[in-house]
Parts: C-alpha cells; structure tokens; sequence
C-alpha cells in the first residue's frame, strides 16, 4: 500500500476517534445536566406538596376555631364566661385528631393552644384564638418551627328577635333598665363598658371621657386597694361583678322610647 493509501486510513481513523469523543463529551453533559435538574425538580415538588398542605391546615384550624367559637357563643348566652380548654377540645374535634395528628403542626392534636382566648363578663362580647406552630421537614435543610396564630371575636347569644313588634317601619333603639336615653348604635360606649383596674389611690386624680370625677359606688362602697372604673361612668367599685358596672341592653321600637331622650353620642 502507498504512502496516500496509508494517509488516507489514518484521517479515517483519527475521523472516526474525534466523532467518539464529541459524542462521549455530549453524553457527559446531559448526565450532568440530569444529576443536577431532577433533584431540583423533586424539591420544587416537595415544596409545592407541603405549601398545599400549609394551606389546608390554617383553614383548618379556621374552620374549628369558628365551630368552638359557635358552641362558646351559645354557652355563654347561660353564664357569660370562656374556658380556653373547651375551645381547644372543640377545635379539635372539629377538626378531627387522627388529622392533626397527620399534619405538620408540631404536637399534632396536642400542639394547638386556645390559652389565650377570653371574653367580657360585662358586655359578653370575646375572642377565641388558636396558636399552632408547623414544621416542614425538608430532607438536608433545618428549617425551624414558624408560628401561626388564628383568632374570631364572638358575642354571647343574648340577642333580641325583632320581628314581632312595632311597625314594620319603626327604628329598633337599645335601653338600658334605669338608662334615661335611647342609643341608636347597640355598641355605643355608653352601652359597651370598658373596665380597667385602678389602685384605690390614683383614682381621686382621674378624670372620666367627660371630664368628671370618680366617687365610690354607693352598691359596692368601692373599698379595697383596688377598684375598677369605666370611661364614662362617674363611680369606682370594689369589685368587676358589682351591678353598676354591669348593664342590661333591651331592644325596643323607638316609639315605645316614650320620655327618654336620644344619646348624645349615637342618637342623632
């Protein structure tokens, strides 16, 4: 064979060996490329799983808590008190424990607190709250325990039927049994008490919304270290459970508000 023939064959063969190496190359790059997409395409499902499951558990926890919330309203309309520890029970019932149970909430059916809901004695107006905290166990990250917290305000059912009486037309006004005045808003200040605590000593150098004094109620003599006034009222009283810090709303026509006056604050 010549010297072309041999040339020839070589070209061939280093031909053929560049091909092999580009191809090998190219087979290289795209094991690469798959090592690195495919876990990143696992995690961003992984993600999407327990956002999805992050969702289902706050409207949960909100669906439960508007359950306890119901039961505490109707509990309430008989003594008008709150236990958190009912709440919780309800909440979890409602919602299910082998479900929480299940969930990423931290504790499961142990793991939501109602310790911080509460309601009025006075006005019977409350509010329920559930603290949970969620957990995403993500496999090579540390993602520590994020806190949620879900609360509703509730009024104990002592409502009023208004169909019944009065015209179809006459506006519906709230009394109280020695108030002198009609109030148009049934949350009215006048109406809705706020109560605060107060040392027996400070109470002489306060002063109420209107500018008045405080003297002691003439029911509870407002003895004690410690005495409870509200923003509008003019007495202090020695106890929160004395009558004159408690007020019972009536819902009437306004035509039968026959001598009384409209409220400053809401009857205009």
């Amino acid at each position: 064979m010549g010297y072309f023939g041999r040339s020839r064959i070589q070209k061939a063969v280093s031909s053929d060996s560049g091909q092999r190496s580009g191809r090998t190359s190219v087979s290289a790059s795209v094991t690469v490329e798959a090592a690195v997409a495919v876990p990143l395409f696992f995690f961003a499902v992984l993600c999407l799983v327990y956002l999805l499951e992050l969702m289902a558990v706050g409207t949960a926890v909100r669906a439960g808590l508007q359950y306890a919330g119901k039961r505490a309203a109707e509990d309430a309309a008989v003594v008008t008190a709150l236990l958190p520890s009912r709440v919780e029970a309800d909440v979890v019932e409602n919602i299910g424990a082998d479900r929480l149970d299940r969930s990423i909430i931290v504790g499961g059916s142990s793991g939501i607190d109602c310790s911080r809901s509460r309601m009025s004695p006075v006005t019977g107006i409350g509010e329920v709250t559930a603290v949970y905290r969620v957990e995403i166990p993500v496999p090579f990250f540390e993602i520590l325990p994020v806190e949620y917290e879900e609360s509703l305000r509730i009024k104990a059912w002592t409502g009023y039927e208004k169909g019944g009486f009065g015209d179809e037309d006459d506006e519906t006004v709230y009394i109280t049994e020695t108030g002198m005045v009609y109030h148009r808003d049934y949350h009215c200040s006048y109406l809705d008490l706020s109560v605060r605590m107060v040392s027996r000593e400070e109470v002489g150098g306060l002063r109420n919304e209107n500018g008045g004094k405080y003297t002691a109620c003439q029911q509870c003599k407002g003895s004690g270290g410690l005495v409870f006034i509200t923003d509008y009222g003019d007495r202090y009283h020695s106890s929160p459970s004395c009558g004159g810090l408690k007020r019972t709303v009536y819902a009437i026509p306004l035509s039968e508000a026959v001598g009384k006056g409209a409220c400053s604050k809401c009857g205009h």
